[in-house]
Protein backbone atom coordinates (compact mmCIF):
# COMPACT_ATOMS: atom_id res chain seq x y z
CA UNK A 1 0.00 0.00 0.00
CA UNK A 2 1.16 3.22 -0.91
CA UNK A 3 3.06 5.70 1.83
CA UNK A 4 0.15 8.81 2.46
CA UNK A 5 2.79 10.62 4.70
CA UNK A 6 2.86 14.65 4.62
CA UNK A 7 4.72 16.65 3.21
CA UNK A 8 5.07 15.89 -0.09
CA UNK A 9 7.73 14.34 -1.71
CA UNK A 10 8.94 16.33 -4.63
CA UNK A 11 8.43 20.02 -4.49
CA UNK A 12 10.01 20.83 -7.45
CA UNK A 13 8.69 18.51 -9.77
CA UNK A 14 5.04 20.05 -10.99
CA UNK A 15 3.26 16.24 -12.13
CA UNK A 16 4.91 14.60 -8.95
CA UNK A 17 4.15 17.30 -6.60
CA UNK A 18 0.28 17.25 -7.71
CA UNK A 19 0.36 13.40 -7.80
CA UNK A 20 1.70 13.89 -4.10
CA UNK A 21 -1.17 16.21 -3.25
CA UNK A 22 -3.67 13.58 -4.42
CA UNK A 23 -1.96 10.76 -2.75
CA UNK A 24 -2.34 12.39 0.64
CA UNK A 25 -5.85 13.27 0.40
CA UNK A 26 -6.58 9.83 -1.05
CA UNK A 27 -5.04 8.21 1.79
CA UNK A 28 -7.17 10.48 4.44
CA UNK A 29 -10.05 9.41 2.69
CA UNK A 30 -9.21 5.89 3.09
CA UNK A 31 -8.14 6.28 6.46
CA UNK A 32 -11.49 7.95 7.25
CA UNK A 33 -13.39 4.93 5.50
CA UNK A 34 -11.28 1.89 7.06
CA UNK A 35 -14.85 1.15 8.91
CA UNK A 36 -16.44 -1.73 9.35
CA UNK A 37 -19.20 -2.57 6.43
CA UNK A 38 -22.23 -1.61 8.53
CA UNK A 39 -20.78 1.78 9.53
CA UNK A 40 -19.17 2.03 5.90
CA UNK A 41 -22.87 2.38 4.53
CA UNK A 42 -24.26 4.58 7.39
CA UNK A 43 -25.70 7.91 6.32
CA UNK A 44 -26.43 10.12 8.94
CA UNK A 45 -30.50 10.86 8.91
CA UNK A 46 -30.42 9.03 5.00
CA UNK A 47 -28.73 12.14 4.22
CA UNK A 48 -24.93 13.15 3.30
CA UNK A 49 -22.89 10.11 1.12
CA UNK A 50 -22.38 6.83 3.36
CA UNK A 51 -18.37 6.52 3.57
CA UNK A 52 -18.44 3.30 1.10
CA UNK A 53 -20.15 5.92 -1.41
CA UNK A 54 -17.75 8.35 -1.20
CA UNK A 55 -15.00 5.93 -1.87
CA UNK A 56 -16.79 4.36 -4.88
CA UNK A 57 -17.67 7.80 -5.91
CA UNK A 58 -14.33 9.18 -6.14
CA UNK A 59 -13.11 5.81 -8.14
CA UNK A 60 -15.50 6.70 -10.91
CA UNK A 61 -14.27 10.35 -10.62
CA UNK A 62 -11.01 9.25 -11.71
CA UNK A 63 -12.37 6.69 -14.25
CA UNK A 64 -14.76 9.28 -15.97
CA UNK A 65 -11.77 11.72 -16.25
CA UNK A 66 -8.85 9.46 -16.77
CA UNK A 67 -10.08 6.17 -18.72
CA UNK A 68 -13.23 8.54 -20.25
CA UNK A 69 -11.15 12.05 -20.83
CA UNK A 70 -7.64 10.84 -22.01
CA UNK A 71 -7.95 7.40 -23.22
CA UNK A 72 -11.18 8.45 -25.18
CA UNK A 73 -13.03 5.18 -23.57
CA UNK A 74 -17.23 5.69 -23.23
CA UNK A 75 -18.14 6.54 -19.86
CA UNK A 76 -21.12 7.81 -18.02
CA UNK A 77 -21.78 9.26 -14.68
CA UNK A 78 -24.17 6.56 -12.66
CA UNK A 79 -25.95 8.29 -9.77
CA UNK A 80 -26.00 4.53 -7.88
CA UNK A 81 -22.31 4.87 -7.79
CA UNK A 82 -23.20 7.35 -4.80
CA UNK A 83 -25.28 5.12 -2.56
CA UNK A 84 -23.89 0.80 -3.57
CA UNK A 85 -25.18 -1.77 -2.56
CA UNK A 86 -24.56 -4.04 0.38
CA UNK A 87 -23.13 -5.95 -1.92
CA UNK A 88 -20.29 -4.08 -1.89
CA UNK A 89 -17.65 -4.25 1.09
CA UNK A 90 -15.51 -1.44 2.15
CA UNK A 91 -12.22 -3.35 1.62
CA UNK A 92 -13.59 -4.04 -1.78
CA UNK A 93 -14.46 -0.12 -2.98
CA UNK A 94 -11.20 0.54 -1.33
CA UNK A 95 -9.50 -1.98 -3.30
CA UNK A 96 -10.83 -0.94 -6.54
CA UNK A 97 -9.58 3.12 -5.47
CA UNK A 98 -5.98 1.65 -4.55
CA UNK A 99 -6.17 -0.02 -7.98
CA UNK A 100 -7.88 2.90 -9.87
CA UNK A 101 -5.52 5.27 -8.39
CA UNK A 102 -2.46 3.35 -9.07
CA UNK A 103 -4.14 3.33 -13.38
CA UNK A 104 -4.38 7.52 -12.90
CA UNK A 105 -0.92 7.93 -11.77
CA UNK A 106 0.53 5.46 -14.52
CA UNK A 107 -1.03 7.84 -16.79
CA UNK A 108 -0.37 11.18 -15.31
CA UNK A 109 3.81 9.82 -14.81
CA UNK A 110 3.66 9.21 -19.09
CA UNK A 111 1.76 12.02 -20.29
CA UNK A 112 2.38 15.18 -20.49
CA UNK A 113 0.63 17.74 -18.18
CA UNK A 114 -0.18 20.21 -21.12
CA UNK A 115 -1.65 17.18 -22.98
CA UNK A 116 -5.42 17.68 -23.30
CA UNK A 117 -8.93 16.00 -23.53
CA UNK A 118 -12.29 16.99 -23.86
CA UNK A 119 -15.10 15.96 -22.07
CA UNK A 120 -18.65 16.60 -22.40
CA UNK A 121 -19.50 19.81 -20.92
CA UNK A 122 -16.20 20.50 -19.95
CA UNK A 123 -14.52 21.75 -23.12
CA UNK A 124 -10.82 21.31 -24.18
CA UNK A 125 -8.81 20.61 -20.66
CA UNK A 126 -5.18 19.82 -19.65
CA UNK A 127 -4.15 17.33 -17.77
CA UNK A 128 -2.61 19.89 -15.27
CA UNK A 129 -6.57 20.75 -15.06
CA UNK A 130 -7.46 17.49 -14.57
CA UNK A 131 -5.11 16.73 -11.99
CA UNK A 132 -6.06 20.20 -10.05
CA UNK A 133 -9.75 19.08 -10.57
CA UNK A 134 -9.03 15.65 -8.76
CA UNK A 135 -7.54 16.94 -5.83
CA UNK A 136 -10.27 19.36 -5.33
CA UNK A 137 -12.60 16.89 -5.56
CA UNK A 138 -10.74 14.63 -3.21
CA UNK A 139 -10.29 17.46 -0.70
CA UNK A 140 -14.05 18.68 -0.88
CA UNK A 141 -15.14 14.73 -0.07
CA UNK A 142 -12.62 14.18 2.43
CA UNK A 143 -13.69 16.65 4.03
CA UNK A 144 -17.19 15.72 4.13
CA UNK A 145 -15.81 12.15 4.87
CA UNK A 146 -14.38 13.72 7.80
CA UNK A 147 -17.53 15.33 9.00
CA UNK A 148 -19.72 11.66 8.61
CA UNK A 149 -17.07 9.90 10.53
CA UNK A 150 -17.46 12.14 13.31
CA UNK A 151 -21.11 11.73 13.19
CA UNK A 152 -20.98 8.04 12.76
CA UNK A 153 -18.57 7.34 16.03
CA UNK A 154 -16.83 10.95 16.92
CA UNK A 155 -13.40 10.54 15.10
CA UNK A 156 -11.75 13.26 14.50
CA UNK A 157 -8.65 14.30 12.95
CA UNK A 158 -6.79 12.91 10.42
Amino acid sequence: MPDHSFPVDHPDDEKELLLDWLRFLRGAVVRKASVGNQNAHWRPEERLLSLIGIVNHLTHVEWRWIDGGFLGVGVERDEAEFQPGEELTIDAAIGAYQERWLMTDTLVRSTPLDNSCQLEGQGDVSLRWVLLHLINETARHGGHADAVRELLDGTTGE
